[in-house]
């Protein structure tokens, strides 16, 4: 990897923490789904870790642009060591065996306790991760060249795949056969090594257009107006909003589809999990290739389309194999997606508004998630009580498949090669550059 030293500790960095974050996407539901079976408490967990990104995200901007990148990533991932460690203990107190899928609520005032911690934690941990990626994703044009953005951020989704979605789940799983509480350190351990690996990149080079400091909202405003003016990124950034909102409809209460309609055990929910891998390492390393064969603008289309007809057939089907594949092809698209995208944005927003119109299109990227998640928890509750609870829980991805159809036919002549290399062009231009730049 030619990339530098500094985006080999990046990425090395991103690795373990996504390691832990794999941990922890077995961990976390599981444990919800050990203290209750409602799927609104469920889906509430999954709306406090995204909220943040609704709520939190546009000052996070600011904050990126104001202070030094490398050390928000750092206090952002040591802030999450210690959140998580702290959720580890609560369930170390806790105590007892790893609970089946099939047990009935627990009520008791522990479990209540564990499940607030959870919900709490959760909010906080969103807070954190917020900041970081926000960071990551502003200071990685520092760091490569931009001529090898696509192929930088390629690999490091790769890798962020391989990790959090094949390793991460199967080694939850085991955590979870070990102890309980075992998984929650283990991912407390990779937030602190990899805020030690960013605390070791050397110091990035200095802003290339520094401006004085002037009130948040004048900033946010700034940020804002920039994106919303933009005539890619303003559809881009709805488009993205909108199938995220779409996902997190079908994903808030997949832990019970997955336990109450495929049936699936622990481990097997694991596996089911690395199927993002398979996809995500192939699109990452791909992304660049597929790109430039069919275009910028089609390789999006792809991601709704295969959206699209992945959650219509896991709707549809019984048998988790089956679903796995559905999993990994919706990965493979998503991954397409990112690279592209990302890389389009750090190519051609100016480096002293990076952070704050990078947030300002994760508030309508994200921001989408938490209200997706908690529609999802209603459809479920709604449906069951009329057309029973396996119904029910497979609604949300039939809901997720037609919506993204119609995002298709909003995006498809919007969102096109031609208009991507002119954002390119015209942002070439505009800082009066005729070669790469780092």
């Amino acid at each position: 990897m030619s990339l530098g030293t500094s985006y080999r500790k990046l990425f090395t960095a991103s690795s373990i923490s996504n390691l832990g974050d794999g941990v922890g996407q077995l961990a976390y539901p599981w444990l919800a789904s050990a203290v209750t079976r409602n799927p609104i408490l469920i889906a509430l967990v999954a709306v406090a870790q995204r909220l943040p990104w609704l709520v939190f995200t546009l000052p996070a901007g600011v904050i990126t642009d104001r202070l030094d990148r490398r050390r928000i990533m750092v206090a952002a991932n040591g802030g999450r060591a210690v959140l998580t460690g702290g959720v580890a203990i609560a369930v170390l107190w806790r105590g007892g065996a790893l609970p089946g899928p099939d047990e009935l609520d627990m009520v008791g005032e522990t479990e209540l306790v564990l499940y607030l911690c959870v919900v709490v934690a959760t909010l906080l941990l969103g807070v954190g991760e917020v900041l970081y990626d926000n960071s990551a994703q502003t200071i990685m044009p520092a760091l490569v060249a931009t001529d090898d953005l696509e192929k930088a951020n390629g690999r490091l989704w790769a890798a962020e795949s391989v990790t959090n979605q094949f390793l991460g789940p199967p080694l939850g799983s085991l955590l979870l056969a070990i102890g309980f509480a075992v998984p929650f350190f283990v991912d407390a351990g990779t937030f602190a090594v990899s805020a030690a690996l960013i605390f070791a990149i050397s110091a990035t080079p200095p802003r290339s257009e520094p401006a004085p400091r002037r009130p948040w909202r004048v900033e946010l405003r700034e940020g804002f107006g920039w994106l919303w003016h933009h005539d890619l990124l303003r559809p881009m950034a709805i488009v993205l909003g909108g199938l995220n909102g779409l996902g997190a409809v079908s994903a808030a209460v997949l832990v019970l589809f997955s336990q109450e309609v495929l049936g699936t055990s622990a481990t097997e929910f694991a596996v089911l999990s690395t199927a993002g891998a398979v996809g995500g390492v192939l699109g990452g390393w791909t992304a660049s290739w597929v790109s430039k064969r069919i275009g910028s603008g089609p390789s999006l289309w792809v991601t709704m389309l295969g959206g699209a007809g992945t959650s219509a057939v896991i709707g549809a089907v019984s048998l988790w194999p089956i679903v796995w594949l559905m999993f990994g092809f919706y990965a493979f698209s998503a991954v397409l997606w990112n690279v592209i995208t990302v890389s389009l944005r750090q190519s051609i927003i100016p480096d002293r508004l990076l952070g704050r119109v990078n947030s300002v299109y994760r508030f309508f990227a994200w921001g989408a998630i938490p209200i997706g998640a908690m529609v999802g928890g209603l459809v479920v509750a709604v449906t069951d009580a009329f057309a029973g609870r396996e119904i029910a829980l497979r609604t949300p991805w039939f809901v997720a498949a037609l919506g993204q159809l119609l995002l298709l036919m909003y995006a498809a002549p919007r969102l096109t090669t031609a208009a991507m290399d002119k954002a390119r062009a015209d942002a070439v231009t505009a800082r009066g550059q005729t070669t790469p730049s780092r």
